[in-house]
């Protein structure tokens, strides 16, 4: 749920760039950061030079704001060199949104992994479809009341909003490929648990992570239950993945996080990370000593009430919260069942 996480054991280096502006970080990386229409008010990008000109490593949400801004970076830059390629880290709309725009601009392909790249096809074919039953039984069962099943099912098929439309072809990047990007050797790192197959870019050389939503230093993952797969663990998955990048990223590293600042300290956060998330599964079990429904441990979870008039982030924190769910129940310490009011009830075995 984006909570704010202490981070003593991380140092962060560097200032925030201004609005149209670059910040060199590591030698011919540098920072951008986009403006986004949310709550979480920015991303940054990275972009890196590419000999002929610069591979960019995400892209912002398609948003006439962010097209601006991408106006005035080109307007502005001191170096006349083109964008050569477009690096994706995931599907999420503030990664992949402006991508078409900057393929077909620059008529050059996009990078990305199979599994991102087709699931955001799928996601963005849903644009003004109604919800499904499975859709909203998914949300019926977590104990939404009718009024917010309503509202949601008016707001369905929006995910594409914010996307400006995919090229119809990409290069797929796989697991441990190694990429030359300019003068340096790239490794692509696969993740998984935020989204489908999350991909960072490590440089031994430069010492830099390209984390992007992997591992974030001040707030936490989305992991979430999607109704497509109401069974799913990505908890596991995320856990998984942040093992995985321990042991093959050095702790030294400069980790580059598409949200909050660069910051050094990467296994200090991989491991606070670790451990926060089982204090939560330890709050949510004291909670379940007697059964509940999903929507009542949003408090447990989150440390505060989240209410049906803001659905967007009802329907976030039912999805973190499903998470955790599952995962307790794939480890045998959870258990639910369905009421005869067609509710899942969730208590300790």
């Amino acid at each position: 749920m984006n909570k704010e996480k202490p981070a003593s054991a991380l140092s962060y280096p560097f200032a925030v760039p201004a609005r149209g502006q670059t910040c060199e970080v590591a030698s011919g990386v540098h920072w951008i950061r986009m403006p986004l229409p949310f709550a979480l008010n920015h991303i940054n990008l990275w972009a890196l030079d590419d000999g002929a000109g610069w591979a960019v490593v995400d892209t912002g949400t398609s948003s006439d704001d962010n097209t601006q801004v991408w106006r005035e970076l080109f307007a502005q830059a001191t170096d006349p060199r083109p964008i050569t390629r477009i690096f994706v880290t995931h599907m999420h709309p503030d990664h992949v949104g402006m991508a078409g725009w900057l393929t077909r601009k620059f008529r050059i392909r996009l990078w990305m992994t199979r599994l991102e790249y087709l699931n955001c096809r799928v996601l963005v074919s849903e644009n003004g479809r109604a919800a499904s039953p499975d859709d909203l039984s998914f949300y019926l069962q977590a104990g939404w009341s009718a009024p917010a099943i309503e509202t949601y099912h008016k707001a369905f098929g929006v995910f594409g909003k914010h996307i400006h439309a995919l090229p119809d072809s990409y290069r797929r990047l796989q697991d441990g490929e190694e990429l030359r990007i300019g003068a340096c050797n790239w490794r692509v790192v696969v993740g998984s648990g935020h989204s489908p197959e999350h991909a960072c870019l490590y440089c031994p050389e430069l010492g830099v992570l390209i984390s992007g939503d992997q591992v974030l230093p001040r707030i936490s993952s989305n992991i979430s239950v999607f109704p497509s797969e109401p069974d799913a663990d990505p908890m596991r998955d995320w856990l998984a993945s942040l093992q995985k990048l321990k042991r093959e990223v050095p702790a030294d590293v400069l980790v580059l996080p598409s949200h909050n600042e660069p910051f050094r300290g990467l296994h200090a956060r991989l491991d606070q990370l670790a451990a926060d998330q089982e204090r939560t599964f330890e709050r949510l079990k004291r909670v379940l000593q007697q059964p509940r429904r999903a929507v009542e441990l949003f408090e447990a979870l989150f440390g505060r009430p989240i209410g049906e008039d803001n659905i967007p982030l009802f329907h976030m924190a039912t999805g973190e919260t499903a998470a955790c769910l599952n995962h307790l129940i794939y480890r045998g310490e959870v258990q639910r069942v369905l009421d005869d009011d067609g509710v899942h009830r969730y208590f300790l075995r």
